[in-house]
């Protein structure tokens, strides 16, 4: 995992702690996971052509198939993973939370059923544990990519979790 530095300080006034946010730095050149559904694919490699100068800029990673379409199409250095099916979503679940994954663009159809649901929301779930950003859409990844900041070094905020099988309750932002 990449550095993680406490600095967000949070107080709970009804428990009368402070929790520390962990922040975990994503370097200018950003390592970003490419998924597409089988009907959504061309629209990626689409995006991702419009988006070339950019993206070559950056590490990119991808499921088997799609990987496979953007190294044929777009000529870029894409590492694959499985196809999605096999657990390519899931081994990139893992490289999120290990901290070597800082985007994910995943293109999805919303009105397919997918035979692997539960893997898509357990990538969708752990990306959201890990704060890292991630598109849906054309629309969604065009504002992503086209953020100052995506030109510098961001540090993305970790809340501070539990370990397994203990409780806590979202820590809340101290004014001022």
């Amino acid at each position: 995992m990449g550095p993680i530095h406490p600095i967000v300080r949070a107080v709970d006034p009804e428990e009368a702690r402070v929790e520390t946010y962990r922040r975990i730095r994503m370097g200018r050149e950003k390592r970003i996971a490419c998924i597409a559904h089988d009907n959504k694919k061309i629209e990626l490699v689409e995006w991702m052509r419009f988006n070339r100068g950019l993206l070559q800029e950056h590490c990119l990673y991808a499921t088997r198939t799609t990987g496979a379409l953007i190294a044929r199409e777009l000529g870029l250095p894409v590492t694959t993973f499985h196809s999605g099916q096999l657990g390519g979503d899931l081994e990139i679940g893992a490289r999120i939370a290990r901290g070597s994954i800082d985007f994910l663009i995943f293109f999805w159809d919303p009105l397919e059923p997918l035979p692997h649901d539960p893997d898509v929301r357990a990538l969708l779930r752990i990306a959201a544990v890990w704060n890292v950003p991630v598109a849906s859409n054309r629309a969604s990844a065009d504002f992503m990519v086209s953020s100052p900041l995506m030109r510098d070094a961001y540090d993305r905020l970790v809340p501070p979790y539990p370990e397994a099988g203990e409780t806590a309750r979202p820590p809340r932002i101290a004014a001022g």
